[in-house]
């Protein structure tokens, strides 16, 4: 980049009605950015005035040609399980763009292949090989994934899962955001692999007790054996493969612990909020039920 993107230019947004891409579209409508919204459903979308709309479906890397038109940057958020398809959106962005902040995982290994890495890191090799100024944000394991806890904790106030000594550094989504606004807004980060993590290293466990703190009520772990909690999630998510990446990661965790770093301080100027604060955030979604008038709003 020559210089820092000013309000003429334009942001194009992937996922930005879910967890990380709404908090960016505040962050980048904040800094003056126009923002383009990359949608398969734009008249379901809720997202605030003056963001742009744009019809389009990453299964469907046709769809994107008039929608990057016009576009100076791309937040690209991957989120199928596999990388089938992902070689002609990657192909589509750099016709048109110069730039892409690439979300992606801090799982991934530089010392290990493409494949190795799974399809974080198959997307990761193809925009480095597509010429795009690119900068990758190998993100910890989401705060807001612990809303697959939702149900439960609404039901009995009990998790059943396994591996609760797993520790993780879970970050809030909204720091996230805050680091993807800034290195698409400013220049000085082509080619930067950035580690983001929370604050803090809390347990599975631990982090169903603070859930608890914050919604007021009594919250608890327990155990069940792996390959009762792989069924369950082979019923929810369906891919054998994730499931049992997933698992397998989650098993190591309790020994070796994921790391905490201080990028999202350093590149957004404050701190990282802790999983309590994202707790206190999102306490509707353990607490309001499905049919809920404002239910819509625990999707987010």
């Amino acid at each position: 980049m020559a210089g820092r993107i000013t309000k003429a230019d334009r942001i194009l947004v992937t996922g930005a009605t879910g967890k990380v891409g709404r908090h960016l579209v505040d962050e980048l409508l904040a800094a003056g950015v126009a923002v383009r919204a990359l949608l398969r459903d734009p008249d379901k979308a809720w997202l605030p005035e003056g963001v742009e709309l744009a019809r389009g479906d990453l299964k469907e890397p046709d769809t994107l040609e008039p929608v990057l038109q016009g576009v100076d940057g791309v937040f690209l958020l991957w989120p199928f399980f596999g990388s089938a398809g992902a070689s002609g959106v990657v192909e589509a962005i750099a016709r048109h763009v110069r730039q892409v902040v690439y979300l992606s995982s801090m799982g991934v290994r530089d010392e290990l292949s493409p494949e190795q890495n799974g399809v974080w890191g198959e997307l990761e090799h193809l925009i480095v090989q597509s010429g795009l100024e690119w900068t990758f944000l190998r993100a910890g394991g989401f705060a807001g994934n612990a809303l697959e806890w939702a149900a439960q904790i609404r039901g009995t106030g009990v998790v059943r899962r396994p591996y609760g000594r797993a520790v993780r550094s879970s970050i809030h989504e909204a720091d996230i955001a805050a680091v993807a606004a800034r290195v698409l807004t400013e220049p000085g980060h082509a080619g930067a692999k950035y580690l983001l993590t929370g604050p803090e290293q809390l347990t599975f466990a631990e982090q169903v007790r603070i859930i608890g703190e914050a919604i007021g009520r009594s919250t608890r772990w327990e155990e069940i054996p792996a390959d009762v909690a792989r069924q369950q999630l082979l019923a929810e998510l369906g891919d054998p493969d994730f499931v049992d990446g997933a698992l397998a990661y989650w098993a190591g965790l309790a020994d070796q612990p994921e790391p905490v770093t201080h990028t999202v301080e350093q590149l957004a100027g404050r701190p990282p909020r802790t999983f309590r604060e994202w707790a206190a955030d999102h306490a509707e979604a353990f607490t309001a039920r499905p049919e809920d008038p404002d239910g819509h709003a625990m999707a987010k």
